[in-house]
């Protein structure tokens, strides 16, 4: 394994609720543990890995390794994020709102959504989505989109996961210097290089990366880009819109987003994407270079194709993301000031 940087995660309080930590933590530059967490003995924390107890719950066991710019976060009022012991995730992982079992591997860019719950023994292979209340059973080897099984786990293989999802660790991209610019809350370890410009009421989380480059990212009011996401500009300019929801650890590259949209945990973004206003892109849904996203309409797969109309429950969900990040955006933005 990697030599640790730094032995203390960044910390902040949640409605006056620091995180407590067992003995023995070890954190990477970067990473970050916020509100109603607990986390067990011997825990890894990874560079720019994000560990967010806002609204509910986050418990991790002993000896549970948490890979760069993962997330680990909850879902309001509804769902905590409980981990259990010695559990290994990779690189740009996402553990949300979900029941994780003890000795559990997986491996980079696996996401884990609402009300799942992952029993103990299980792999998870590089890009698995776990579909939200699924459930997995333990000693098996799953992958895909959704999460399938693909076989049984011979003895001792789950052992060799766990050893190379640990040793391969790294410290994460260098996220440089950030620019305060004119942002309702920034993060403090969220980091905007050249022309980003910020409506009323933005909000960047933590481990965020937006690089102009030598252009412009604009973002409208309201929106949030949630933690460990990652947009860039390289050939054109990148325009987010009103009221837009980026969800966590997404990859968005010289794409549009139009108002009223929400892209979510884990999709990527090609190249000359366009999504138009009032479009759900889910989880894990990955575009194609210069693709375009019609309005009104629930976009998923790799590559993304239209699932269904977004109807009204849908929309309600979407609405009523905006109000709850303001709402921890300013909790967290009073915290930074007080």
């Amino acid at each position: 394994m990697n030599t640790p940087a730094v032995i203390r995660p960044v910390t902040a309080a949640y409605h006056g609720t620091y995180p407590v930590f067992g003995d023995d933590l070890v954190a990477d530059p970067g990473a970050v543990v916020l509100g109603r967490a607990t986390i067990g003995a011997r825990a890894r924390l990874g560079a720019w890995s994000v560990l967010r107890a806002d609204g509910h719950d986050v418990r991790l066991g002993n000896d549970v390794f948490i890979g760069a710019r993962s997330t680990v976060h909850i879902a309001h009022d509804e769902y905590p994020a409980i981990v259990g012991d010695h559990v290994s995730a990779g690189t740009n992982t996402v553990i949300h709102a979900c029941t994780v079992g003890d000795d559990c591997a997986f491996e980079d860019n696996v996401v884990i959504l609402d009300g799942a719950e992952v029993a103990s023994g299980a792999v998870l292979t590089a890009g698995s989505i776990v579909f939200p209340r699924n459930q997995l059973d333990g000693g098996w080897i799953y992958a895909g989109l959704p999460a399938k099984p693909v076989r049984e786990l011979a003895p001792g293989e789950r052992d060799a996961f766990h050893d190379r999802i640990r040793s391969a660790a790294g410290d994460g991209e260098d996220r440089g210097d950030g620019d305060a610019a004119d942002i309702f809350f920034l993060a403090p370890t969220a980091r905007v290089r050249g022309g980003v410009e910020a409506g009323p009421d933005v909000s960047i989380w933590y481990g965020c990366l937006l690089d102009a480059g030598s252009g412009r990212i604009s973002v409208g009011h309201d929106t949030n880009i949630q933690d460990n996401s990652v947009l860039l500009r390289r050939e054109r300019d990148v325009s987010i819109g009103a009221r837009v929801t980026i969800g966590h650890n997404v990859t968005l590259t010289d794409s549009d987003v139009a108002d009223d949209s929400l892209i979510g945990i884990g999709a990527v973004l090609a190249p000359g994407t366009m999504v138009e206003e009032d479009v759900l892109v889910a989880a894990g849904a990955e575009t194609e270079p210069g693709q375009r996203l019609t309005a009104g309409q629930v976009w998923a797969g790799r590559p993304a194709r239209p699932l269904a109309p977004l109807d009204d429950a849908k929309r309600a969900m979407m609405t009523e993301t905006i109000p709850t990040y303001r709402g921890y955006a300013g909790e967290f933005r009073s915290a930074a000031h007080g």
